[in-house]
């Protein structure tokens, strides 16, 4: 046992030895590395200190460098950017002949581009660190195919390259700018000589003295709100908001009302609108009068049955199949000057389609897209632009109008000078 246990120990003994040199060898190199590390910061230092005025010259150089070098560098889209095909939009637009764009965009290029240099102010983004903007092009291109095809946004943003939120946000703001910079300029009240103009117009072509314009309702489908929707469900059968219009002899809207519930009597509207407190008042239409078969007749506009009978506004006489050959007669000449709003009602909904499907946006935006659609219709119409027969409106029956609210009525004897006017 004893030669076993002194070979036991002898490795023991080695063990420790050699354990106990390794830890020495180790503080060393430690000790060695940190006293190199000292002397290389202290040398750093005192180089420092010594060329301290050229060193923080050098660094403000440098900085100022660094600092326009990452300014004018653009920053390519991060990761949460999708990148999505945009070929229609940036290859095939950009040959399309004047017949195509009238066929998808409504108007042709040169009112295109008119259109977005009126919208540049509210409309017009600019470029960030993070992604490039939409062009502005882009932008009003997207709600213009919206408005024009009705289309949901998800297949509007497959075709621009464009997701959802984009698409929907082009639209409120193309909505929004055209309020604000194209609406007052499209359609406004006229003034006195236009009054004149709208007046000798429409009796050259109709024969009608002083007759400055016709008016007419239209629904506009909407899907039902979530407050008050019995409101909305119209006589008709489905939800909708009612839009009133004024036109002149050439179609063109100088008054419109919208966003009342579809419920609503067309005689209810007009009390409720601007034109029944401007036109009963006086304030805004001039007393200009005519003398027609011994009565002084002012400005008026023509109205179908459903409207009531004021100075300022005639509508036909009630046929009961007691009229005489004169009643019928006036109301013949009425009937032909109407036409004129009902065509601008249809080539409103012809070329702006959304305004015949259902909408689903929320009702204040269903509103702004109306008034904007009227807007666009002006421009198109002001600027000569070509409207297909097949963009036509299916006809539809006019549906039994309910019984209109007790209003006083005026203007008898406006309209009996007019018939005597018209039979003599």
């Amino acid at each position: 046992m004893e030669p076993i246990e002194g070979m036991v120990f002898l490795i023991l003994g080695m063990w420790m030895f050699l354990t106990s040199r390794r830890r020495n060898v180790f503080k060393m190199r430690l000790m060695a590395a940190k006293q190199i590390t000292a002397k290389k910061n202290k040398r750093v230092w005192e180089l420092l200190q010594r060329s301290e005025d050229d060193d923080i010259t050098r660094f403000a150089r440098r900085r100022t460098r660094m600092y326009h070098i990452l300014q004018s560098r653009r920053h390519r889209p991060s990761v949460w950017t999708f990148n999505r095909a945009s070929e229609w939009w940036g290859v095939i637009v950009p040959g399309f002949t004047n017949t195509q764009w009238l066929e998808n965009f409504r108007m042709s290029e040169e009112t295109f581009i008119y259109l977005c240099n009126k919208l540049r102010p509210a409309m017009e983004r600019r470029d960030t660190n993070f992604r490039v903007c939409v062009p502005l092009k882009k932008r009003v291109a997207i709600a213009l195919w919206k408005l024009a095809t009705g289309s949901e946004y998800r297949s509007v943003g497959h075709l621009f390259g464009a997701s959802i939120s984009t698409v929907c946000r082009c639209v409120q703001e193309f909505c929004a700018a055209a309020e604000t910079l194209l609406i007052p300029e499209q359609i406004r009240f006229p003034d006195q000589e236009r009054f004149k103009e709208m007046a000798a117009y429409i009796e050259n072509r109709w024969g009608l003295p002083q007759c400055i314009g016709a008016i007419d309702g239209s629904h506009i489908p909407i899907i039902a709100p979530q407050d008050y929707h019995c409101d909305y469900f119209n006589r008709k059968g489905w939800h909708s908001i009612i839009l009133q219009g004024v036109v002149d002899g050439k179609g063109l809207f100088w008054n419109v009302f919208t966003g009342l519930p579809g419920s609503l009597h067309d005689a209810r509207v007009l009390r409720l609108s601007t034109l029944w407190e401007v036109a009963s008042r006086g304030n805004h239409i001039p007393a200009s009068t005519k003398n027609i078969a011994g009565v002084n007749v002012g400005y008026y506009i023509l109205g179908d049955s459903a409207y009531p009978l004021q100075n300022w506004l005639l509508k036909p006489f009630i046929d009961t199949g007691r009229l005489t050959a004169e009643q019928r007669f006036y109301n013949m000449k009425i009937s032909r000057a109407r036409v004129v709003v009902e065509n601008a009602f249809g080539r409103l909904k012809g070329r702006w389609r959304c305004l015949m499907k259902r909408n689903d946006c929320a009702v204040d935006l269903v509103k702004s897209m109306v008034l904007t659609c009227c807007a666009l219709h002006n421009l198109c119409e002001s600027h000569g632009e070509a409207y297909e027969s097949a963009w036509d409106p299916p006809s539809a029956a006019e549906p039994v109008l309910g019984l209109a609210q007790p209003v006083e009525e005026e203007g008898r004897d406006v309209r009996e000078a007019l018939m005597r006017y018209l039979n003599s």
